[in-house]
């Protein structure tokens, strides 16, 4: 990781508010000119995930560059990051969701994602679901989701400079540098 690179991990629940929380985080780094970019990962299959993604978008505004990237988030960052410009990926847990859905080798899309994130220009802030915290899953694919999250999310905290979890809304900082 180069001097100038920050990389910052939001962890959380379901509606623990972790998404408001990354982006008034890259709302607060957005000084010196800097604009924000958020990176989607969802694929909005069904109506429900449409009103969530409307949702997000709206609660953002206007002044944030919004790019999708379902499946392709390493070449994204690595196209989108600049020094310039604080990226929001929201969020890994989807983007894993969907590598699993299209039968993509989640392996090797994790490894190019964190040698990319270890060489980024610009700041990154990362959210994923916290997927420990539950109980074992009863079936295959839920497990293997689990994880491959859990040792995703454990590889991108490493490289973090700062970590936090969010809990019920309220911000809780587990690595600071």
């Amino acid at each position: 990781m180069t001097d100038r690179t920050w990389v910052e991990f939001v962890l959380g629940g379901t509606r623990s508010g972790k998404s408001q929380f990354a982006e008034a985080r890259v709302e607060a780094l957005c000084t010196d000119n800097r604009a924000p970019m958020y990176i989607a990962t969802a694929e909005p299959f069904d109506d429900e995930m449409r009103t969530r993604v409307d949702l997000h978008q709206h609660r953002r505004g206007a002044h944030w560059a919004t790019i999708e990237a379902p499946v392709d988030l390493t070449q994204a960052i690595a196209t989108q990051s600049r020094a310039d410009r604080v990226l929001l990926v929201d969020c890994l847990s989807v983007w894993l969701g969907n590598l699993l859905h299209h039968n993509i080798d989640i392996d090797a899309r994790m490894r190019d994602l964190i040698e990319c994130v270890a060489t980024l220009p610009g700041p990154v802030i990362f959210v994923a679901s916290e997927v420990g915290l539950g109980i074992v899953p009863e079936n295959a694919l839920t497990r293997r989701f689990r994880d491959h999250g859990g040792r995703l999310n454990q590889a991108v905290a490493h490289l973090s400079c700062r970590v936090t979890l969010v809990v019920a809304g309220q911000p809780l900082v587990i690595k600071s540098q």
